[in-house]
C-alpha cells in the first residue's frame, strides 16, 4: 500500500522531503523499510523534522543533493500486513475499498469502485459501471450502508440525480 511519496531534496547532505499519506505523517517511518512501487528499491527512511508542510528524513545510503533529487516523484510503499487493522468498523484503508462490487438495495450490480475522492469532510466514491458514465456516490452512512471486504462488495444508494425525481413524475401524469 502506499504510504507516502518522495517530494524532492532538502539542503546539500541528501535529506530529503517527504510527503505521508499515513493517518498521523509520522507512522510512514514505523513500518519498516519501504520500496518503490515495483518493489526493486528499498528505503529505510528515518525522520528528522519538518520543513514546509513536508517531513524531513535521511534513506540509508543517499548522502548528497542530486540523489535525493533523482527520487523525486518516487512512491514509498509497504506490504499491506504490516499496517495496522483499523480502529473500528467504520474505518477503511482506501486500497482495501478499490475494486470491490458495488451494489444497490435490490442486489443489481452498479459497477466497481474505481477512486475515492476528496471533498471536504466526506469522501465521494466512484463507481465504474464499466458500459458509461461514472456514477459518483457520497461516502457515507447513509449513501454506503454496507461493506463487507471479504466478500469484495458494498451496498450503494446513490443520491437521485438533480431533476430526476421531477422527470419521473412528468412521466405517470402526476403533478
Amino acid at each position: 500500500m502506499c504510504v507516502g511519496a518522495i517530494a524532492g531534496a532538502h539542503g546539500v547532505r541528501g535529506a530529503v522531503r517527504v510527503r505521508s499519506f499515513t493517518e498521523r505523517p509520522e507512522d510512514i517511518a514505523c513500518y519498516g523499510p519501504l520500496e518503490d512501487e515495483a518493489g526493486g528499491r528499498v528505503f529505510v527512511l528515518a525522520l528528522t523534522g519538518r520543513a514546509g508542510g513536508h517531513l524531513v528524513g535521511s534513506i540509508e545510503g543517499i548522502s548528497g543533493r542530486e540523489a535525493a533529487e533523482a527520487l523525486r516523484g518516487t512512491r514509498l510503499y509497504v506490504d499491506r500486513a504490516r499496517l495496522p487493522p483499523p480502529m473500528d468498523e467504520d474505518e477503511f484503508y482506501h486500497a482495501d475499498l478499490l475494486g470491490l462490487a458495488a451494489v444497490d438495495g435490490d442486489g443489481r450490480a452498479r459497477g466497481r469502485v474505481a477512486a475515492i475522492l476528496p471533498a471536504g469532510d466526506a469522501a465521494v466514491l466512484e463507481i465504474d459501471p464499466g458500459d458509461g458514465e461514472a456514477l459518483l456516490v457520497p461516502f457515507t452512512r447513509e449513501h454506503v450502508p454496507e461493506i463487507d471486504i471479504a466478500a469484495g462488495r458494498m451496498v450503494i444508494d446513490p443520491p437521485e440525480e438533480p431533476g430526476e425525481a421531477a422527470r419521473e413524475d412528468e412521466g405517470d401524469g402526476r403533478r
